[in-house]
């Protein structure tokens, strides 16, 4: 697979993900999308991706935004056209069956903010900044912000961001419940490293069912509850739950196999 604007690596199943154009503070272009839509769909039924940790290269940002030089001219139909596109992007890293960590180590404003949004997690440096100011040039967030930051913040919260373009710090994200855990920037990548690794030494089957249980919580409640059971079915039926039950019942560590 051809990457232009992404760097990946993978080792013993957790893939490091990096947008690499520092030179725009990693802004969102129409490759980066593309790029990121085909990384992930193929990743998604890739043995050797177990779970993924995304960032930006360089110090400064994660994701400053969307490349605002392609709304030059833009119309409505092609700004519909434009969100829908992000959109299903953002969507197919929402439902991705394995853990998908945000790794925040600077600006992740508007459509990095976004991309943020649509992860698993976020873990972020004490310097990195967030916000969603598209109101400062006349639009709203179209990538799922409006939609995806109420549901994590409240949407008092998420309507003053919006609305007042401010950005917050880590901290603040921290305390709305924006970000899982904030790290000095010389430990945030070993802090987001240790986070998948504890999660990945999980049953994996039993990781992937809770995905899809946590992503279904927005429905009405008894209808989650209703997919709730039946995932857990689901996992009852797996080699992985009865290693599991036979580990815990004989106090040794449970050996999965992803089945």
């Amino acid at each position: 697979m051809t990457l232009q604007t992404l760097k990946v690596t993978v080792d013993d199943g957790m893939a490091v993900v990096v947008i690499d154009r520092p030179e725009t503070l990693n802004a969102l272009s129409r490759q980066v999308m593309d790029d990121l839509d085909a990384w992930f769909a193929w990743a998604a039924s890739a043995p050797s991706v177990h779970g993924v940790l995304l960032t930006g290269a360089g110090p400064k940002s994660f994701v400053a935004g969307a490349d605002i030089k392609q709304f030059k001219g833009m119309g409505p139909e092609e700004g519909k056209a434009f969100a829908e596109r992000g959109q299903a992007v953002f969507s197919r890293i929402e439902r991705f069956p394995k853990p998908v960590i945000a790794v925040v180590n600077g600006f992740a404003l508007g459509g990095g903010s976004e991309l943020a949004l649509a992860c698993h997690m976020r873990v972020a440096s004490n310097t990195a900044r967030f916000g969603q100011p598209e109101v400062n040039l006349g639009i709203i967030p179209g990538y799922g912000g409006t939609q995806r930051l109420p549901r994590i913040v409240g949407k008092g919260l998420a309507t003053e961001l919006v609305l007042t373009g401010d950005m917050i710090t880590a901290d603040r994200a921290y305390e709305i419940g924006l970000v899982n855990h904030v790290f000095a920037p010389e430990d945030l990548m070993d802090g987001a490293r240790k986070l998948l690794r504890g999660i990945l030494n999980k049953a994996p089957r039993a990781i992937t069912l809770t995905l899809e249980a946590v992503f279904a919580s927005d429905l009405p409640i008894e209808r989650g509850l209703q997919h709730e059971a039946a995932l857990f079915g689901q996992a009852c039926a797996t080699e992985d739950f009865d290693e599991g039950v036979d580990a815990f019942l004989g106090r040794r560590t449970a050996d999965f196999k992803g089945r």
